[in-house]
């Protein structure tokens, strides 16, 4: 049989065996209703199949995609002593397979796929910094590199599909979340969206990108709730880091969960087909997002009816639904075709092909490879590049021979809430807090005081902790939020968190905010800290942008840090003792309250935005913004005066030239930033847009010339037609580097 010739194409190969297929199986080829982590029992040695998991097999002559067999969380249920971790986790993917192979009439194996939104939800997954970390660091390059390090440790795994948060563009920081966005900036998202994809995909695993499009818009700040946009604004904020994966070669998509002017992702043809595939280019396999294609049930009456609209539309693959269950049944009740559902079953089987499942269906059942920080240290230096000091008064790095120094706050020693949503149980020993990373560098001289816990109105250790800061020569204060699900939560179908009762969980999948307070008694522990008079050292270990004036006008230093993941401790620790230099940029603007939202750095200008008369305007920090322990300079700034239309139509780039001068006393990495605001255009244009960026090291006192560019991706816009093009006239260009030095120009777009 054709199929089974490995000389032939994946295309020639999956052709040929879709030809042979039944409805059922062809059905079951484009499930993934199973809960992979229910697919096994492990009782100490003990590995065996669930009922569920061979019924699901048998009923449908074999299987499509299994998710989740690694996942190991609170959800999940699954820890170290019934969980798999080490060779349980081949053990149990080749008894998986052997079953599906076994129960197949043409041998077809299964696909694996798995969470990594910020590293691999498995029992000793290498985890990194949450998304808008990893955005703070402004650094694609090592993005790259460290989602390589996930890819290998995947392969090695037999995952076949990677799910990585990726497309989302934060628009409210009321969102639970905000975490898993790179940042408010389309280009930013972008440039960090296709890194990690080619960084995966490079070590040999497809990509899952989720979640398109729009969802990070939101109404209100609410998860899953409609992105009330027009078609510009989609294709101007939240189309670009979809189309930058395409150009990376994603082999996955998921759809989002919100509808778009009425329209829901999992039911737009347009979006998922015209614009996806016609526009961008895609070629690989939509995913449904967990139990989407059942919310369509409100629009049609029926799992049928759902499943047949989300498959017309251009979905590809079920997630935990039972809409793709009943397409047999609307394929017979003339629901959809069976050319639809071929056109799906094809993608599902090439992909097999592509991976080598049918000549090498079984892992190795070895050891797999122990994926620390000293041989990876990838993590570590996200950690460490994406720490943003967003104010300094002297204090910063600390001098602490001979002085005694008061750490309090509850993010100073819970690792857990340093990890983000999504995670994964952690070993004993793994990973450092604050606390262990300062104990380290400082030994005794540090006295410890949580003071409060980061949720609830518990009060009872309020005054130990101003005693502690009294006693002390200087506090660091340790504040913040938590997506930790190990602290109690309750879950829904799609395992999104269900806050009920004293749940230390502010952040996260389903826990979207009114407020962008600091949670609990954390402001009067502020407050209570601040009025000692010590000079105060704030570090915010948080997942969402917080309004925190009081605390930043209080403090003589802040340093903010978006989930810094399970070494984040250390690399907090090194920068505030001056082992490292910060150098991370806010990825998303900083509120005064919650009342200046929407409060991101590039609105239209066809209104003055954050403009109130009991606020001062602007954001308390804007977007690209943070300070070092070093200067820098720009210096020779060359601007471009011109660029035709007929130059960039050929490919041409204005081209801004400069010396970025590293002016004081310690190596350190700079951030060039290239915004422009057009000034003649027929549609309404933002007041500000990046539009290009670099990460650049450079030691004490050297020098280097660098370029950034702009050709007709980033000089063109959508006009009133609603046709990408670029148009004649002038542009302000702006240059600047983090909080420091500022230029500007203007380009003359010539007709």
């Amino acid at each position: 049989m054709l199929f089974q010739d490995p000389s032939k194409s994946p295309r020639e190969r999956a052709e040929d065996l879709l030809a042979r297929l039944s409805l059922r199986e062809k059905v079951g080829q484009v499930n993934q209703r199973l809960y992979g982590f229910r697919a096994y029992v492990r009782e100490g040695e003990e590995i065996r199949l669930s009922t569920e998991f061979q019924e699901e097999v048998e009923k449908y002559g074999g299987l499509g995609v299994l998710y989740g067999l690694y996942r190991a969380d609170p959800w999940s249920q699954k820890e170290f002593h019934n969980g798999l971790y080490g060779v349980y986790m081949k053990r149990a993917y080749n008894l998986a397979q052997k079953y599906v192979l076994e129960h197949s009439r043409w041998g077809i194996p299964l696909l694996l796929s798995t969470e990594c939104p910020h590293g691999h939800q498995a029992l000793d997954g290498y985890l990194l910094p949450v998304n808008l970390g990893v955005g703070a660091a402004w650094n694609p390059d090592l993005t790259q590199e460290a989602y390589g390090v996930c890819g290998k440790q995947l392969r090695e795994l037999g995952v076949d599909y990677a799910l990585i948060s990726m497309l989302d563009v934060l628009r409210d920081p009321r969102w639970g979340r905000s975490e898993e966005c790179y940042g408010e900036d389309p280009v930013l998202c972008a440039r960090q969206a296709k890194a990690a994809v080619t960084g995966c995909q490079g070590a040999g695993v497809p990509v899952v990108a989720k979640h398109f499009c729009a969802q990070g818009e939101t109404t209100g700040g609410v998860n899953a709730s409609a992105a009330r946009i027009g078609p510009r604004e989609l294709r101007e904020i939240h189309l670009p880091p979809m189309k930058a994966c395409c150009e990376a070669g994603v082999e996955g998509v998921m759809a989002a969960y919100n509808e778009i002017d009425g329209v829901y992702c999992h039911a737009n043809r347009e979006l998922l087909q015209d614009v996806l595939r016609g526009q961008l280019g895609f070629t690989g396999a939509v995913m449904a997002d967990g139990t989407a294609i059942d919310r369509l049930d409100g629009l049609t009456g029926s799992h049928a009816a759902s499943g047949a609209l989300a498959l017309a539309s251009g979905v590809d693959i079920s997630l935990w639904d039972q809409g793709f269950a009943h397409l047999e049944e609307a394929v017979e009740q003339g629901l959809v075709s069976e050319k639809e559902l071929d056109r799906a079953v094809l993608r599902v089987l090439e992909l097999k092909f592509r991976q080598g499942l049918f000549e090498h269906p079984y892992l190795e059942e070895t050891e797999p490879e122990v994926f620390s920080r000293e041989k990876y240290p990838q993590s570590l230096e996200l950690a460490r590049q994406g720490a943003v000091l967003l104010k300094n008064q002297g204090v910063l790095p600390l001098q602490a021979a001979g002085r005694k120094i008061a750490l309090i706050g509850p993010q100073a020693d819970n690792l857990y809430n340093q990890l983000g949503d999504y995670t994964p149980a952690q070993a004993e020993g793994e990973g450092v807090t604050l606390r262990e990373g300062l104990q380290a560098l400082l030994g005794e001289q540090l006295a410890y005081a949580p003071g409060c816990a980061v949720c609830g109105d518990d009060r009872s250790q309020l005054a130990h902790a101003v005693q502690t800061a009294q006693e002390s020569d200087l506090v660091i204060l340790a504040v913040g939020g938590s997506s930790s699900r190990f602290a109690g939560a309750t879950f829904d179908i799609n395992g999104a968190a269900i806050l009920d009762g004293d749940v230390q969980m502010d952040c996260g999948e389903g826990v979207d905010c009114s407020t962008l307070r600091l949670p609990g008694v954390q402001e009067e522990l502020c407050q209570a800290v601040l009025a000692t008079g010590k000079p105060v050292v704030a570090v915010v270990i948080a997942g969402r942008p917080y309004a925190i004036p009081q605390l930043c006008q209080g403090a003589q230093a802040v340093v903010y840090s978006f989930y810094p993941g399970p070494w984040g401790g250390q690399a907090l620790a090194e920068i505030l003792l001056g082992k490292v230099c910060p150098s991370g940029r806010l990825p998303v603007s900083l509120p005064r309250s919650v009342g200046q939202l929407p409060c991101y750095y590039n609105p239209k200008a066809s209104y003055a935005p954050m403009h109130y008369w009991d606020s001062p305007e602007g954001p308390l920090y804007p977007f690209g913004y943070g300070l070092s322990y070093t200067s820098f300079a720009l210096e020779q700034v060359e601007f471009p005066s011109s660029i035709s239309l007929k130059e960039l139509e050929a490919g041409g780039r204005a081209q801004v030239r400069f010396t970025l001068k590293n002016t004081g006393e310690r190596d350190g990495w700079a951030v060039p930033q290239l915004y422009i605001h057009d000034v003649q255009a027929t549609t309404v244009r933002r007041v500000r847009e990046l539009k290009d960026f670099a990460k650049v090291f450079l030691p004490a006192g050297e020098s280097r010339v660098c370029t950034l560019s702009l050709g007709k991706e980033e000089l063109g816009l959508w006009d009133a037609r609603l046709r990408f093009v670029v148009e004649p006239g002038d542009v302000e260009l702006f240059l600047e580097e983090g909080s420091g030095p500022k230029t500007q120009g203007v380009l003359w777009v010539e007709g």
